[in-house]
């Protein structure tokens, strides 16, 4: 008998996704410290504003080479304060009146409930994997008040719902992975230890992903 959890499933393989240029927030402290971040609202430091701005030039730049008029794209962002100003800083980027942003929680960051504010390497193994040394069961595990890839999927589906059309969004680095598995179609194993560039421009379209950055112009 089929399950919801089937139906589920089948929607998010057969729901064809518009083409998205994705931007990873820029880095935080606790980035740098390779501290469990989640929704804890924690600010870019100087080294991701300076990403943030770059990404905003280098995708201005891309648009402008490719004939695209950014005013035909829809904006998207997570309502953090680190995805906020990465957004803005994008925006500056380019001389045009843009359309709004639409902020939606469905792009928020992974929750990683309690482990949040953690090292990578200081908690046990029973807790949960650092980065680098995951297996595609990681993509299942969900820590006390957190949630799990899945997760992430079954709302990231949902946004999809919104898009009318192309779109910029700036979101982050755990919903780019899920973004890999549900557009490009990559393997879990592939993604999950994957880390995401906060320096380019991901350009998505349906099974395939394409990393651009100021040297690819």
């Amino acid at each position: 008998m089929r399950t919801r959890d089937d139906a589920a499933r089948d929607a998010m393989t057969t729901l064809v996704w518009p083409e998205i240029y994705f931007i990873r927030h820029g880095e935080t402290p606790w980035n740098a410290e390779r501290r469990y971040q989640g929704r804890k609202d924690i600010p870019l430091n100087d080294k991701g504003r300076g990403q943030a701005s770059q990404n905003g030039k280098t995708l201005a730049a891309l648009f402008a080479a490719r004939g695209i008029d950014p005013t035909s794209f829809e904006w998207h962002a997570s309502p953090l304060g680190r995805t906020r100003e990465t957004m803005d800083r994008v925006r500056l980027g380019f001389s045009q009146h843009l359309p709004d942003v639409q902020y939606d929680v469905r792009l928020m960051e992974i929750s990683f409930g309690v482990l949040e504010g953690s090292l990578h390497d200081e908690l046990p193994a029973n807790m949960a994997v650092a980065p680098g040394a995951r297996d595609e069961t990681y993509w299942e595990f969900r820590p006390e008040n957190g949630e799990n890839y899945r997760d992430v999927e079954a709302r990231l589906t949902e946004f999809a719902g919104v898009l009318k059309g192309p779109s910029v969004v700036v979101a982050h680095g755990g919903i780019a992975r899920a973004l890999r598995v549900l557009i490009e179609r990559a393997p879990i194993a592939e993604v999950i230890n994957w880390a995401p560039p906060q320096d380019v421009i991901m350009h998505f379209t349906p099974g395939r992903l394409e990393l651009l950055g100021a040297a690819d112009l």
